[in-house]
């Protein structure tokens, strides 16, 4: 029919989208202005290494991995091999990665184990006899968390203390840093408490939980996650004299799913018991792994399925091979280009930012994500353009080519109310619903920036427009 198009999509290499609308009108095709994906922190297309491994593994390791002939050995061997590279990629031993559905599922068999753990210690006394234990017992189990995490670890929380099952403090970060500050941390921790979970970088500031230190330091050596690892020690030493005393042990979790394949992840540095790997994240499938220090002997880990015993029995289910194989090789590539990856995205970042203020000004942009004295991933740049009529949501609306957020992708349905991230880390009410978040990838370019930077100064102005007439 005279005047229908078709419109026909194709993929560039780092996973963004140019269309093409075909008319009908002697079949030609028009090429139509191609998007510029700048949401990295929302997800990541798989890398194309990915892919091909991906394939190879539906072609090749269709056998179940229990299974003893050829195509399960096959299988069995593939999953051994990305079990490997995800534990060099964060440090670990292959026995501490336990593969999961993703980050969700992570997150919640963590606090699963700590309420069965705070639980079993009561009833068996597993934590040692004493007065405080006697006092302990049958009491509600604590957890400690942040006030800015993902809602994987919030909601979890949240639904337990509706249900009286659990008690929760959520540590407000500081309106200064936008970081958890360690000593409320600490001062948190009850005689119940059971797990300290802090993320290592939130996904809308990109501010790194991370404090800095009172002398110079190299960018590889703010990336030891100097509050994280100061938590686990401080904990630690709380754990002997809790322990001595026949209080639970205190467990530490950290979801690093921003931070894998942004920057250097080192579980033994960090010296948390849990560790959260988000595969979408850094340009694998939509699957996950759980890094465990000592899985059910060190650290204790309580399975929330049961079934035919994979995964050593904490999370069983016949495998996803081909997923997991593109995790592993996702990790590979992390493992020898992370620096390159991170180099690259904090120059365009930069870049992007420069050209924001330059475009807008000093006295409307507010960047949101710049906090002084704070670290931050260096692909992330949460930022508001001031002024009336200008919200978040209203700007993309009116973007031809800018495919970004406002904030968190599982937010991004929710009515026109700020992030509450935002507005947690001391943001303005009126700077944070204007709040927009871009976030790039391995393959931005400077000629994105410039072209996204044009795309958002006309939305802006007809925004403004119309409102005067």
């Amino acid at each position: 029919m005279e005047g229908d198009q078709v419109e026909k999509m194709m993929l560039t290499k780092d996973g963004r989208k140019t269309a093409v609308d075909k008319e009908c009108d002697g079949g030609e095709y028009k090429s139509v202005e191609s998007k510029v994906y700048m949401d990295y922190n929302a997800t990541t297309p798989m890398a194309p290494e990915v892919i091909q491994t991906v394939t190879k593994a539906m072609h090749e390791a269709w056998g179940n991995p229990s299974s003893s002939y050829t195509a399960g050995r096959k299988a069995k061997e593939i999953i051994n091999e990305a079990r490997e590279s995800l534990a060099r990629m964060v440090v670990g031993r292959p026995q501490d990665i336990i593969f999961t559905s993703g980050g969700t599922e992570a997150n919640n068999l963590v606090i699963h184990t700590a309420l069965r753990h705070f639980r079993e210690s009561q009833v068996l006394g597993q934590d040692g006899p004493g007065e405080d234990h006697k006092r302990a017992a049958g009491t509600t189990p604590h957890f400690i968390t942040s006030n800015v995490e993902h809602d994987s670890v919030r909601l979890p929380l949240e639904h337990l203390v509706k249900e009286h099952m659990a008690e929760a403090t959520f540590v407000p970060v500081s309106k200064i840093t936008g970081q958890v500050e360690v000593d409320d941390v600490i001062a948190a921790i009850c005689p119940t408490t059971c797990l300290v979970s802090i993320m290592l970088a939130n996904n809308e500031t990109g501010v790194i939980m991370c404090e800095e230190f009172e002398t110079p330091v190299t960018w590889d050596s703010v990336l030891s996650f100097q509050p994280i690892s100061e938590l686990s020690q401080r904990i630690q030493i709380l754990n002997q004299n809790r322990i001595a005393s026949g209080l639970p042990r205190i467990l530490m979790h950290t979801d690093a799913a921003q931070m894998i394949g942004k920057g250097r992840v080192d579980g033994q540095d960090l010296g948390v018991d849990y560790l959260t790997i988000v595969g979408h994240k850094f340009y694998a499938p939509r699957i996950g792994a759980l890094y465990v220090r000592g899985p059910g002997v060190t650290t204790p880990l309580h399975p929330m399925l049961f079934g035919g015993g994979q995964e050593w029995n904490f999370r069983p289910g016949t495998e996803n091979t081909p997923m997991i194989a593109g995790l592993g090789k996702a990790a590979e590539l992390v493992n020898k280009n992370c620096e390159e990856y991170e180099a690259h995205m904090r120059e365009v970042r930069d870049y992007l930012e420069e050209r924001l203020e330059a475009s807008f000004g000093k006295q409307r942009l507010h960047l949101n994500s710049q906090f002084p004295g704070t670290k931050r991933l260096c692909n992330t740049c949460n930022f508001s353009v001031w002024g009336p009529g200008l919200q978040g949501r209203m700007v993309l609306s009116h973007c031809k080519t800018l495919l970004a957020s406002v904030g968190a992708a599982c937010h991004s349905e929710k009515d026109d109310q700020p992030s509450s991230i935002l507005l947690s880390c001391g943001i303005p009410y009126e700077v944070a619903q204007n709040a927009l978040r871009l976030s790039v990838g391995r393959d931005t370019t400077r000629e994105d920036v410039d072209v996204i930077v044009e795309d958002l100064k006309q939305s802006v102005a007809h925004l403004e427009q119309n409102r005067v007439t």
